[in-house]
């Protein structure tokens, strides 16, 4: 129905609806090779990061504070990747389902938590590059502290369903 939709309004307004789909296009793919440097190197900064036993060392140092907080320590290292990279997250996902099962506590807040939570570094860095968006001070703020949200309704919410 969408298509459709756009094809009948490009025709409407007589608008030559293939060409202005080809433009889009190339204007898509311009985007695209713009910011795939920027995807590269966080893609390779999160797997050094996983490889290297830096995340496990972070959730170490911030499990027992965590810990005290009601949060569990094993998701330290989740809420960390979660910030910079989706795909990488899933992969501790994966493992915390395989440690915990997905319909124990743990598995709970972690699904609560990747949906309510953002690929903060990554989204400012892909979307802000590709909009040409410097002045980001505010939205690193707002970013974070939504992300503090949806863990703490998260953990909330999990206690709900248990």
């Amino acid at each position: 129905m969408v298509i459709f939709y756009i094809v009948a309004y490009g025709i409407i307004h007589k608008r030559n609806v293939y060409e202005d789909f080809i433009k889009g296009a190339k204007d898509g793919f311009q985007t695209v090779i713009q910011i795939m440097p920027t995807l590269v190197g966080l893609m390779v900064a999160v797997g050094v990061l996983r490889a290297s036993g830096f995340l496990e060392a972070v959730g170490r140092l911030f499990g027992g504070l965590a810990g005290k907080l009601g949060f569990p320590s094993e998701l330290v290292p989740l809420v960390f990747v979660k910030m910079f990279s989706s795909s990488a997250a899933t992969g501790l996902v994966l493992d915390i389902f395989k440690t915990h099962g997905p319909d124990s506590y743990i598995g709970t807040i972690t699904s609560i938590m990747m949906s309510c939570t953002e690929t903060i570094f990554y989204t400012m860095s892909v979307y802000f590059l590709a909009a040409k968006v410097t002045k980001t001070k505010y939205t690193l703020k707002g970013a974070l502290l939504a992300t503090l949200a949806g863990i703490i309704a998260s953990v909330v919410l999990a206690g709900m369903v248990s």
